[in-house]
């Protein structure tokens, strides 16, 4: 079951510290990874990441950077200071901005003292369907162009990307078995899919070769998210029989 807890980051998308920090002392002994996201991040700053990382649970710190190469090499150092295990940026950013982007977070880690995170970029957003993405003038579909951001950013030395289940597949056999995929949109069975579009049960995720499964609100919006967390855990452990 140590397994298969390891495949699961919470995103902690709550309105202030104090819920933030109940919720992960709550359930972080339940999951791989704690997620803080834009929304804690901006409110609350990297003061809340080393608290988080100080009690012992690995950050996944989602700030999805997309700017100029040097804004985001800079604000990538900072980033991978605090002491998180994973960061990102966005693929969209392409090649330079990537690459800057690794540079930043490696420099920035052994500044501090710290291992450096796993790199990794996101591709095409779980909330955007191809109807959206031809409104914002990319060609083809979403599966097309995640697997066109993965390759990508493969090749500017990143360790892996975030992708929906939808993809999953495809950008396995791309980009190979060591290949981090950190994959949302994931929902267990009877869970309202929300702003999400594509779409995943926690299993299925797992077996089409997800590598770590990121789950908000069925867990923190239920009444009892340790025992969310667990049941998907749970989930996760049958996918790896």
């Amino acid at each position: 079951m140590r397994d298969a807890r390891a495949r699961l980051a919470v995103a902690l998308d709550l309105p202030d510290r104090a819920a933030l920090l109940a919720m992960a002392h709550g359930i972080g002994p339940e999951v791989g990874v704690l997620k803080v996201g834009l929304e804690a991040f901006v409110a609350e700053g990297p003061s809340l990441v080393r608290e988080i990382v100080a009690s012992g649970a690995g950050v996944f710190l989602d700030l999805k950077l997309h700017d100029i190469p040097n804004t985001v090499g800079r604000a990538a150092a900072a980033a991978a200071a605090t002491g998180a295990s994973i960061v990102n940026c966005h693929a969209a950013g392409g090649t330079e901005m990537m690459k800057a982007f690794g540079e930043g977070c490696r420099a920035g880690a052994a500044k501090a003292g710290r291992a450096a995170p796993k790199l990794i970029a996101v591709t095409v957003l779980t909330s955007l369907d191809g109807a959206a993405l031809s409104a914002i003038g990319l060609a083809g579909s979403p599966r097309e162009a995640a697997l066109r951001l993965a390759v990508l950013a493969r090749e500017s030395g990143l360790d892996g990307v975030v992708c929906s289940p939808e993809e999953i597949v495809a950008i396995r056999a791309a980009c190979g078995k060591d290949f981090l995929l950190v994959v949302p949109g994931v929902r267990p069975q009877g869970a309202a899919a929300g702003d999400q579009k594509r779409v995943a049960k926690p299993a299925d995720a797992i077996r089409e070769g997800a590598d770590l499964l990121v789950v908000g609100r069925p867990i923190t919006g239920s009444p009892d998210p340790a025992a969310a967390a667990r049941a998907i855990v749970a989930e996760i452990a049958s996918a790896l029989r």
